[in-house]
């Protein structure tokens, strides 16, 4: 009876693990300087127990390394910059910094958690590699964005600020 006892109480004990774990998918945008575009496909984010798993299901990009960040906020829209001119996907704000360090050091770094692991788009234009971020959940980056840079990441501030990614490209709400 006590063994009985034990493990129900062990398998109570771990519901709240369980029940915290997390699996969001949502569509990611084509955007410009007009605004949203169309649907480029879909992100999927799972909890696990090494980390958020990213799973991209995307298309029409270009090929290559593509800067991949978690910014602020929950909008993809565009928004103008400093000179009043619109920029794609400003609305989203900056790369998310929830610890206030102001550095740009990867997804593995000590620096802001909105760092994620380059995408990697094929020559068919598809993004289809997992990723993994160890040190995030689903409930970290809810009600964000998720934003793709035109350019790849070298996880640094120099020799370009927030990794030389350049012009945001596509986006999503993390909802």
């Amino acid at each position: 009876m006590k063994f009985r006892v034990l493990v129900l109480g062990l398998v109570v004990m771990a519901l709240p693990a369980v029940a915290a774990a997390r699996d969001v998918t949502f569509k990611v945008y084509s955007i410009d300087a007009t605004g949203i575009g169309a649907a480029i496909g879909i992100v999927r984010m799972v909890d696990g127990q090494a980390g958020l798993r990213l799973v991209p299901r995307l298309k029409g990009l270009s090929p290559g390394d593509h800067g991949f960040h978690i910014h602020v906020e929950p909008d993809c829209g565009a928004k103008p910059d400093a000179t009043g001119k619109p920029a794609a996907g400003l609305a989203a704000g900056p790369h998310w910094d929830p610890d206030s360090s102001g550095k740009h050091l990867g997804p593995h770094g000590a620096g802001h958690k909105g760092d994620l692991p380059v995408l990697k788009v094929g020559p068919d234009g598809t993004a289809k590699t997992t990723v993994m971020i160890r040190r995030l959940k689903v409930a970290d980056v809810l009600n964000r964005s998720l934003m793709i840079h035109a350019g790849g990441d070298n996880y640094a501030d120099q020799p370009a600020a927030l990794g030389g990614g350049g012009a945001r490209i596509a986006c999503g709400v993390i909802r």
